[in-house]
């Protein structure tokens, strides 16, 4: 990801110190994109871009124009769709001047103006200026995987991402595992689009081996241009509580949040950041998301029906912005690295959202468990896509008030004096989960000679992917 900052409209001064002042604002932003630094000056509007070259590194700079330089925008993201945008471009005569995903906002603004938007399939965030009319554009991806922060004079906003879910109506569409399967594969396919080094973030859980297996898999490594993807080199590295402790200032800095659980959970993320970047790698894909969708927190084991089960995750991905999108998008681009994140992919979510929510419940009498539709449409018995079992028990205890909503809250009369901002601590629900299976894993790792007071964190190098193990 990439830092921008557009100011429009300065109030009079001197042009120098305006200048000078922009440019020491964008400077802070430097940390997300230390690629290039660019600014365009058009009259009182200013538009800056501090870059991390993931596609075109070369010739990708900005800010981006059209062909006589009257739209011009600075954009923070990544635009799957780019190559299918571009053809239909050039076949009304549009010129490109670079290989940037980027570059086909400003001809998408000078063929249908405002309405492009909805025509952007990836993550974003931009400011668009027509010097034609004196007008400006600032837009933001649909769920808000990108931050964009705007202070406004004037001028307002407009809803462009308007999904049947958005209204919390309950839907009705049967299950159907391979389409959801199919849509989730493609969602990974678009975020292999890089010309550098990549990695997969690998907990070993669900969500994380779900998004390694699809990266590895033959066919979508043919198809993006990765059949290299052979060799492992593993390298080890191990992080303390001091060191989390010693980081948590510039968490708090970079995520700009006093949130207590997002501070926790953005410092083991910032940490491993410093030392996937130190590898080379300047783009991870991660596995956010999937919790907010398919009712994975174990609260969600209390939902009283369906329909209070659908409305919910329709809470949650809409507030998704506010916390693990931050988290994933700042802790990493502190060290100036990208995460990508497939299970927040705009085709994807409408596909899971349309699920009849009966088939999200969980349901143990009927051997559902936490997440069951996700998993069951990779549990080909061929070729399963869970590489092992540790995949499949990712969920621990019972049900828990964390991550819930205060409308969550309301569903069980035990939670409603809990305060605590996780609510697992407060519970206890993790503290004894799986504990047999825990020691098990103590116990190999003591074996192979690991010190249990450090944390261990495992990377793996793949050819032209790593995959981090924590």
């Amino acid at each position: 990801m990439c830092g921008i900052l557009a100011v429009l409209g300065c109030a009079a001064g001197d042009e120098k110190e305006k200048r000078a002042r922009v440019l020491e604002l964008s400077r802070r932003l430097k940390h997300r994109g230390p690629d290039w630094s660019g600014l365009r000056q058009v009259g009182d509007c200013y538009l800056s871009h501090q870059r991390l070259a993931i596609v075109d590194p070369a010739s990708g700079d900005q800010p981006l124009y059209n062909e006589d330089q009257t739209v011009v925008v600075t954009v923070n993201g990544e635009i799957y769709n780019h190559q299918a945008i571009r053809e239909q471009l050039a076949a009304t005569n549009h010129k490109f001047r670079t290989g940037s995903d980027c570059e086909v906002i400003a001809h998408l603004y000078e063929e249908h103006g405002e309405e492009f938007v909805d025509m952007l399939d990836g993550v974003f965030a931009f400011v668009l200026l027509d010097t034609r009319s004196g007008t400006f554009l600032a837009a933001r991806d649909a769920i808000g995987v990108t931050p964009l922060y705007i202070g406004k004079n004037g001028g307002g906003f407009r809803r462009w991402y308007n999904p049947p879910w958005f209204s919390e109506e309950i839907p009705s569409v049967p299950y159907d595992p391979l389409a959801l399967r199919k849509a989730f594969e493609k969602a990974v396919t678009k975020r292999l689009m890089t010309d550098v080094p990549f990695g997969v973030l690998l907990s070993g859980g669900l969500d994380s081996s779900l998004v390694a297996a699809v990266t590895g898999s033959p066919d979508l490594k043919a198809a993006k241009e990765v059949a290299d993807y052979l060799g492992t080199v593993h390298t080890e590295f191990y992080f303390t509580v001091q060191d989390g402790i010693d980081a948590i200032e510039d968490v708090i800095y970079h995520t700009e949040t006093y949130d207590v659980t997002t501070i926790r959970a953005s410092t083991p993320m910032f940490l491993m950041s410093r030392k996937i970047k130190a590898l080379g790698v300047k783009m991870v894909i991660s596995g956010e998301g999937s919790d907010e969708i398919f009712g994975g927190y174990l609260y969600f084991h209390k939902a009283p029906n369906k329909e209070e089960f659908h409305r919910e995750t329709c809470r949650k991905l809409k507030a998704l912005h506010q916390y693990d999108c931050l988290r994933a998008n700042k802790a990493t681009s502190a060290w100036g690295l990208e995460a990508r994140v497939p299970f927040l992919d705009k085709e994807f979510i409408n596909e899971a959202m349309s699920i009849d929510p009966e088939w999200k419940m969980i349901r143990p009498d009927l051997g559902r468990i936490e997440k069951w539709a996700v998993r069951k449409a990779f549990d080909d018995e061929e070729q399963p896509y869970l590489p092992k079992k540790s995949a499949i028990l990712t969920v621990p205890g019972g049900p828990s008030v964390a991550c819930s909503t205060a409308k969550a809250i309301e569903w069980d009369a035990q939670w409603s004096g809990n305060l605590d901002p996780s609510g697992r601590a407060a519970l206890g629900v993790h503290v004894a989960a799986y504990e047999e299976e825990s020691e098990k894993q103590v116990k190999a790792t003591i074996a192979a000679g690991a010190s249990t007071k450090k944390p261990r964190t495992t990377i793996e190098v793949v050819a032209n992917g790593v995959a981090i193990e924590g």
